[in-house]
């Protein structure tokens, strides 16, 4: 199988490279530091499977990322790999089209596991987040609906958020997303209407509580 590995770190990316390529059904043809190198590399080599990191800094996040590349490429898989191991990170990636979830401090024998099941067509989470996924999935309760912001926010707005509480001004916005101060301001005022923010302080919290700032 052909893989892609996505990590900002270059020394996680040489290590994966290397245990992967140390399989006889396995072969990495590429690595990306981002979400935006990522997409860009399963755009022009058509991977089988595309190991993720959730969070890139200061580049597009593996979460955003997701879910540009199941939307224009289904064809490859996406696990993603990430220290985090909460039950709104594990809902969120799935939600977003990834085929598993296999946190860093796992041991190799999980990850080849891991990635074996999803190159195969199931999916892949570690058992102790099973519980937290069945009771995400079942609940019925309206109200958290209503306040959970990949719910309520459009992808752009996903994106535009943790940069506004990063600091970054409505320009450097602007530039890292391609868009224009305009369309920036827009989305900002948008965010802050849906997410019922009064100020840069509460989003600043808002974004810190939701762990946006690890996007």
């Amino acid at each position: 199988m052909k893989i892609i590995i996505a990590d900002d770190h270059a020394v996680v990316r040489s290590g994966f490279m290397h245990i992967l390529n140390f399989q006889h059904d396995m072969e990495v043809i590429g690595t990306a530091a981002d979400g935006l190198e990522a997409y860009d590399l399963v755009a022009k080599l058509c991977p089988d499977l595309l190991l993720m990191d959730l969070s890139m800094p200061p580049g597009e996040s593996g979460l955003i990322a997701t879910g540009k590349i199941t939307e224009d490429f289904p064809e490859t898989k996406i696990l993603i790999l990430t220290m985090h191991d909460d039950e709104e990170y594990l809902f969120h990636v799935l939600k977003n089209g990834a085929s598993g979830y296999v946190l860093k401090n796992a041991p190799d024998e999980e990850l080849l596991a891991a990635i074996r099941i999803v190159y195969e067509g199931g999916t892949y989470i570690h058992p102790s987040m099973t519980t937290s996924l069945v009771r995400e999935f079942v609940k019925k309760d309206s109200n958290s609906i209503e306040t959970d912001p990949f719910k309520i926010l459009s992808k752009r707005e996903i994106e535009v958020l943790p940069l506004v509480a990063k600091g970054y001004g409505n320009k450097e916005i602007a530039e890292k997303l391609y868009i224009s101060v305009k369309t920036v301001e827009a989305h900002k005022s948008k965010i802050m209407e849906k997410l019922q923010l009064k100020g840069r302080p509460e989003l600043v919290e808002y974004a810190l509580r939701k762990k946006f700032l690890n996007f």
